[in-house]
Parts: structure tokens; sequence; C-alpha cells
């Protein structure tokens, strides 16, 4: 049912970029990982800083010659396509469009993005606005079917912590501009999806299959909860050492909808002791 003895799971944190983007490649590589997540720019600004081509040209050549793969960029946290305000939602769509430029440049595979919040808006109205978005920016990019959509935990404003709602924008926004999911353990855990038993995994698996068909799941971030099922808090803990716990990862990861999937922790992180402990674990739990 797991991944079976010999084969090497494709696992990976996500690693900083301060320095220079080709640094986080040998951050990495220091830590294990075959695959990995980064962010392109800083995460919590609206800068759209001019790419250093040298560095993006050690990416390419450093990520080739260590192998790892695939590599995903995870969007900044101030993009919010579905903002009622306007000029939000204008400057969304740029910061968009920019890191899809960015991840053709470094040749990077998928862009991991929170659509939005519906911030007081009907659900459809928000998700027209994100899907109308998400259009216009892949489009100023032309980058085609480079966005993997997350799934959210569920929190007041989210819109996207269910299946059925990913599915609707994904067919809004077009086929050409979504390439699949990204699965977030601890955002399903706290939407309700309980992914610590085996019939709760079935129930998870069954609605993408419904759902979001013929797209499949590219990347799960691994992330265990602090919070109990259903809070609709998003809030990560190590890996075992919250409400899904080892038991529940142990169901999760050896579960076929997992089979093949890259692996990528978002674990709290004090010092790279903490990236070390969670990957042993993960590695542990798989069977």
């Amino acid at each position: 049912m797991g991944r079976g003895k010999g084969k090497v799971p494709l696992l990976g944190v996500h690693t900083s970029i301060s320095g220079g983007i080709s640094l986080s490649l040998k951050r990495a590589e220091k830590l294990g990982c075959n695959t990995m997540q980064i962010f392109c720019h800083s995460p919590r600004s609206w800068d759209t800083p001019e790419p250093d081509e040298a560095d993006i040209r050690q990416f390419r050549n450093l990520r080739k010659s260590l192998g790892i793969s695939p590599v995903f960029i995870h969007c900044s946290y101030l993009i919010n396509l579905s903002s009622p305000d306007k000029g939000v939602r204008t400057r969304s769509i740029k910061l968009l469009a920019y890191e899809l430029m960015i991840l053709e440049q470094t040749g990077a595979d998928y862009l991991v993005l929170h659509p939005g919040r519906a911030v007081g808006q009907p659900i459809d109205v928000a998700i027209k606005l994100a899907s109308e978005a998400i259009k216009e920016a892949t489009t100023r990019a032309g980058v085609k079917g480079r966005i993997l959509l997350e799934n959210t935990a569920g929190q007041k404003g989210d819109i996207y912590s269910t299946i059925e709602n990913l599915s609707i924008i994904t067919e809004k926004a077009g086929p050409d501009s979504i390439g699949g999911l990204c699965i977030d353990t601890c955002h399903a855990f706290q939407a309700g999806y309980d992914i610590t038993t085996r019939e709760g995994c079935d129930s998870l698996y069954s609605e993408i299959e419904e759902f979001i068909s013929p797209l499949k799941i590219k990347l799960i971030h691994l992330n265990d909860s602090k919070r109990p099922l259903s809070s609709g808090i998003d809030r990560h803990e190590h890996i075992g050492l919250g409400y899904i716990g080892d038991n529940g990862f142990r169901v999760f990861l050896n579960h076929p909808m997992t089979r093949g999937i890259p692996l990528i922790l978002e674990t709290p992180k004090k010092t790279e002791k903490d990236d070390v402990r969670n990957l042993k674990k993960v590695k542990e739990l798989l069977e």
C-alpha cells in the first residue's frame, strides 16, 4: 500500500533563498532532500525585484547537477485574487504574473497558490473574481498549466477549503491555467477531512477523483496540526506532535493517493535541526 521497500520517496523542505536563489539548492542538498520548495522573493512584500540573471543561471545549472526535482515555488502571502478591493486584486494579478515569470526563468516546475479570501463576499462572487484573475495573470505571463491550487484550513473568509470549491475555480479559470492540486495535511484536517483514518483518506481521495479529475495531486505539504479536527485554524506543528500524530501520518503516508507524490515539509523551524528531525520522522513512518 505504501511506496514499497527500496523506493526513495520524493521528500524535501521549504528552503531559504537568503543570499541568492541558487543557495536554496545547497541548503536542500545539505538536508538530503531530492525535492524542495522556495519563495522567489520576500513573501510579505509587493516588490517585484529585477531577477538576477547570473543567480538564476547558477540555480538552473546547480539543480541539474544535484538532481533535485521537482522544484516548487510558493506564491506570496499577500496575493488575494478574490479581494473586493480592486486595487488589491490588481496588485495580486501583477504579482502572480511576476512569480509565473520567475518560475519560467528558473525552470522550476510548479507555482503553489492560495487563491485568496472572500472578505465578506458571497462565495460565488469570490470564486468568479479569483478565476478571472488567474486567467488574466497566466495570459499576461504567457505561462500555462503550472499553477497548483492549495487547499485552505477553513478559517474565516476561506473559500477554498473544500475540494468541490477548488474544482469550481479550476473549471472557471480554464483548463490551461491550473496544473493540479497541492494538498496540505494540516489544512485538510482543519477543514474536516479526517486523514488519520483509512476511511477519511478514502473520502478525500474520492472527492478529488470526482471533482478534480483528470487533474491530479502534484504536491503534498506535510504539516501536523496544533488544533483538533475541524477547528478551522491554520496552525502547523512538527510531524507526530500534533493532533494528526504518528499513527495518523502513518495511515495517510501509506494511502494509495500519496504514492509517488512529492512531500514537502512546512513544519515550524527555528534551526536546521527542526528540519532534520521532521525529515527523519517522515522516513520512519513510510512503509
